[in-house]
């Protein structure tokens, strides 16, 4: 059991790389040495990497080589033909595992296509978790129905860099609940920046918040509907939230993560100030303002 608990240990992928943050890879990569490292790195799971710039990191490893084992959770945005090619170069990196895959849907591929597609994936590297982002368009209901029947995770996109990438709580209520029902994993990506539900101050966006998404799995697993998944999503009372899900046992909190199994953030230290703040994370654990300052203190340099 890590300080963490249950409910919280390895729930934010590092997903420096991608937008709003866009980290440059030569920071982020020495930054998730140090968040795993550091004694908030019960929270973080794999560094979530984009399959086209593996050759980028191949370069930033020759010049400087990393320490330990850098875990990838590789996204594969092109769809199911660019794995092979990707996990190939990925095997020729020293200090590189590959863990996980997550996949999108080409517009252009067909239900059948897919599945045909990751059981030949499943079957080359079948120690690989494989996460399928599922589209929002008509093939969603078919593609959430077949993963109930392989080992295969759903991932689904909270938000993105317009309004139109966020699903409203009702969208998001009915694949929560389909895959909840069906026992189908899932991950989250983009627009969790923050604990709990709110507008975003500088877009006007509405943003889903990742301890709502962990609240939304309770209610589902508790045989709420749809409606109650949704309110559950809704709810912008971070106190109530966080009594919650303390209120949850270690058995529950496990049994919620084995749905909801984590999401990416462009950032480790906004999560964990907000888990901070609503006495979530433990007391002893240090705020971080950035992955930068965290590099600049193990670097000596912070001034």
């Amino acid at each position: 059991m890590t300080p963490f608990g249950p409910l919280l240990t390895q729930l934010c992928d590092d997903a420096a790389l991608f937008p709003p943050g866009n980290a440059p890879i030569a920071d982020a990569v020495p930054a998730h040495a140090v968040h795993t490292a550091a004694d908030h790195a019960p929270l973080v799971g794999s560094f979530v990497f984009p399959a086209g710039r593996l050759g980028e990191l191949a370069e930033l490893l020759a010049q400087e080589p990393y320490t330990g084992e850098l875990e990838l959770s590789l996204t594969v945005p092109t769809g199911t033909d660019a794995v092979a090619p990707a996990l190939a170069k990925a095997a020729t990196l020293d200090s590189v595992s590959v863990t996980a895959l997550e996949i999108a849907v080409p517009a252009e591929q067909t239900v059948d296509e897919l599945f045909t597609a990751l059981g030949e994936i499943s079957s080359a590297k079948p120690e690989l978790s494989v996460f399928v982002e599922v589209p929002r368009d008509e093939r969603r209901p078919e593609i959430l129905a077949r993963l109930a029947q392989t080992p295969y995770s759903a991932k689904f996109r909270t938000g993105g860099i317009v309004a139109e990438a966020y699903p409203d709580e009702a969208e998001l209520a009915e694949a929560i609940g389909t895959v909840v029902a069906a026992g189908v994993p899932f991950k989250a990506t983009a627009g969790l920046h923050h604990a709990v539900r709110n507008t975003d101050p500088e877009t006007g966006f509405e943003q889903h918040g990742f301890l709502n998404i962990l609240d939304a799995v309770a209610v589902a697993l508790d045989g709420g509907d749809n409606a109650a998944v949704a309110e559950a999503l809704a709810d912008r009372d971070g106190a109530a939230l966080a009594s919650r899900l303390k209120d949850l046992s270690d058995e529950r909190a496990a049994e919620v993560r084995s749905r909801f199994r984590s999401y990416g953030t462009c950032s480790i230290a906004d999560p964990l100030a907000d888990l901070l703040d609503l006495g979530l994370a433990p007391s002893t654990v240090s705020p971080i303002n950035s992955a930068a300052d965290a590099v600049a203190h193990r670097e000596g340099t912070h001034e």
